[in-house]
């Protein structure tokens, strides 16, 4: 049974720092790729970062380039989202989703596995 566990969301203050992880069970980690993702009430998921199977390329949206991290421990099945100087605007749900497979892709749909999400508050 596959499982993505994630853990570390919470409430911050504008300008602060979170750390996300995911962790993974029941599939052979590092043939997946894993991609961040969030989702803010009344708004469609939206691809935040992916990170390959190695861990030597990523990719992230416009809106937290300079400020967010995706970096993975495949040894430790697990994918981290480090995100710095944290806005009201990035108040969500984040997700962690894993795609099988070489070619990263961004779309939400195209991701095999899911978390149950961890929630995002970010005060102004």
């Amino acid at each position: 049974q596959v499982q993505l566990v994630e853990s570390g969301g919470g409430l911050v203050q504008a300008g602060g720092s979170l750390r996300l992880s995911c962790a993974a069970s029941g599939l052979a980690f590092s043939a997946y790729t894993i991609g961040w993702f969030r989702q803010a009430p009344g708004k469609e998921r939206e691809f935040v970062a992916i990170i390959s199977r190695s861990g030597g390329t990523t990719y992230d949206t416009d809106f937290v380039k300079g400020r967010f991290t995706i970096s993975r421990d495949n040894a430790q099945k697990t994918v981290y989202l480090q995100m710095n100087s944290l806005k009201p605007e990035d108040t969500a749900v984040y997700y962690c989703a894993a795609r099988g497979g070489l070619v990263v892709r961004t779309r939400p749909q195209e991701y095999d596995y899911w978390g149950q999400g961890t929630q995002v508050t970010v005060s102004s």
